[in-house]
């Protein structure tokens, strides 16, 4: 699934089942292992726009 515009990094990576809980996106978040649009991201409230691209180790979501 791919997060609709206006979602937060910590509830797009929810909403694609990425990780299990809003505690686990904190921690991954956090540690640095979270990229939107190819740099780290470490605020889990950022909101995502059109076109932005968040990856998380081998997975990639992009929000349309």
């Amino acid at each position: 699934m791919d997060p609709e515009p206006g979602i937060t990094l910590g509830q797009a990576l929810k909403a694609s089942d990425l990780v299990g809980s809003g505690g686990e996106a904190k921690v991954l978040i956090q540690a640095g292992e979270v990229l939107v649009n190819g740099e780290v991201e470490t605020r889990r409230g950022r909101k995502l726009v059109p076109g932005d691209v968040v990856e998380v180790g081998d997975e990639r979501l992009e929000v349309g």
